[in-house]
């Protein structure tokens, strides 16, 4: 099987590069590679490579910065996917197509389903919502759409390193305490993806996140406690829970976008929990 990962140089897409089975032909797509805002380039791509299954792991994340240059954030997030699902129904390619969390406005109070109605509240989430449609309007039998949410690798800019790295000069950080979901280690992430992508028989919208519930509050706590006990920090770190009012940023986040699991359960694809992904992370990092 030949498979082309688009976002190959993010941290989802190095992931997926690194858990790659046996018996893949890989082409890796990093954006200097493949811009998939330009459909020329993807229609010309598809056909020189004609994958089997494509991978979609290309996004613009900026969620803050997306609130300023929502054009640069819809070419990626929305008409990039279209192309890719255009470009798939045209070869024959399957597509596996990530989302996110950020497409849920966070007002209920248990686990968002995948069949749940959308109601993003920023630019990002917004762009996101649209490229899930443009996927699923191009290429409804052939696609996956896989959300997932607060993810992070020991490479890359993400909420761990970012914590890793205040606790480590500051000694100390305040953080949100009143948004609630779940963290999301990129190496699960990614071999979940091959799984997807090796089962033909799933189709259409699921969710994946790692095991479990926390707040950014208690993530840091986490990353504070088990970077202690593997000497990436000291022990003396000190996290302040604070009100997602007194962290004031330009886009707006769900209070609450815990993700229900069950439908890739039903295919034998069950989480472990988030805090033991975390563990096994910090100690990919601290062990270079």
């Amino acid at each position: 099987m030949k498979v082309l990962i688009t976002g190959a140089g993010g941290q989802v897409g190095r992931m997926l590069r690194a858990t790659c089975p046996a018996g893949i032909e890989l082409a890796a797509c990093a954006h200097g590679d493949l811009d998939i805002g330009d459909a020329g380039a993807v229609r010309d791509k598809l056909e020189r490579e004609r994958p089997d299954a494509i991978i979609n792991a290309a996004a613009y994340t900026a969620v803050d910065k997306a609130e300023s240059e929502p054009q640069r954030a819809r070419r990626i997030n929305s008409e990039g996917p279209g192309h890719l699902a255009t470009g798939a129904r045209q070869t024959g390619a399957r597509l596996v197509h990530i989302s996110t969390d950020f497409v849920f406005d966070g007002h209920a109070s248990s686990p968002y389903r995948p069949e749940a109605l959308t109601h993003p509240l920023s630019v990002y989430g917004s762009t996101k919502r649209d490229g899930e449609r443009a996927v699923l309007e191009a290429l409804p039998d052939r696609s996956v759409i896989v959300r997932t949410a607060w993810v992070y690798a020991p490479e890359g800019a993400n909420f761990m390193r970012t914590m890793l790295r205040l606790m480590g000069e500051r000694g100390a950080v305040r953080v949100v305490a009143d948004q609630v979901g779940t963290p999301t280690a990129a190496r699960p992430l990614a071999e979940t993806l091959w799984q997807v992508v090796a089962r033909s028989e799933i189709r259409g919208i699921h969710h994946w996140t790692d095991a479990g519930v926390a707040s950014w509050y208690d993530f840091a706590v986490a990353i504070a406690e088990e970077g202690a006990a593997l000497g990436l920090l000291p022990s003396t770190v000190t996290v302040t829970p604070i009100a997602t009012e007194d962290y004031p940023t330009p886009a707006r986040r769900p209070a609450y976008s815990v993700l229900d699991k069950r439908s890739l359960a039903a295919f034998g694809l069950v989480p472990a929990h988030w805090r033991q992904r975390l563990r096994e992370t910090l100690k990919a990092l601290a062990h270079g």
